[in-house]
């Protein structure tokens, strides 16, 4: 393979942004969903977020890959919106009580049981302050690794550890009656 074929997300210029769009359309909006927890809101932020890569296109110095650069970007869209609306309430007290999560195996009952557990997760991921919700989405849920996630929060590894230690709290807080009421 020449120069002339290598990847353009290891060089310091930006693809074609029609191929950006294409190729990481579903990515960018997978991470809004996540980040807003809801279609319509989700579709708005992956819009903002490609006219903010848009006309950012031009800053890209290819320090990082190109899916990082727009996690960044999409993730500060999710942020901006958040901050904006200050909707709903968020979880802020924190409980060191370790609360164990059952195995419930592949029974059609514990079908049921995972199901309205991943409800229960994701509600309460959505009431965690947006900051801690970004740390979580990228590294727990997107399985981002701990500096690539830092990376796209523009922030160092041990503020993102210590977002995520305070997320993994307040979730295990809200998990715990469910939790006790599951296992009675």
């Amino acid at each position: 393979m020449d120069e002339s074929q290598e990847q353009p997300e290891s060089e310091s210029e930006l693809p074609d942004f029609d191929t950006i769009v294409g190729e990481h359309s579903d990515f960018v909006y997978n991470v809004a969903y996540r980040m807003m927890g809801n279609a319509e809101d989700a579709e708005d932020v992956a819009q903002e977020a490609f006219i903010s890569a848009y006309r950012a296109r031009d800053r890209f110095r290819g320090d990082s890959k190109v899916t990082t650069w727009l996690y960044r970007i999409t993730t500060n869209a999710a942020l901006m919106r958040l901050r904006k609306e200050k909707r709903g309430r968020s979880l802020t007290r924190t409980g060191l009580d370790d609360v164990e999560i059952p195995s419930l195996g592949e029974t059609p009952e514990g079908a049921a049981v995972t199901m309205e557990l991943g409800n229960k997760i994701r509600e309460g991921i959505a009431m965690l302050h947006p900051d801690l919700r970004a740390a979580v989405v990228l590294r727990d849920v997107s399985g981002l690794s701990n500096a690539e996630a830092a990376d796209a929060l523009n922030i160092t590894i041990s503020s993102l550890k210590s977002r995520l230690h305070r997320a993994r709290i307040l979730l295990r807080k809200h998990m715990a009656d469910y939790v006790a009421s599951s296992q009675a």
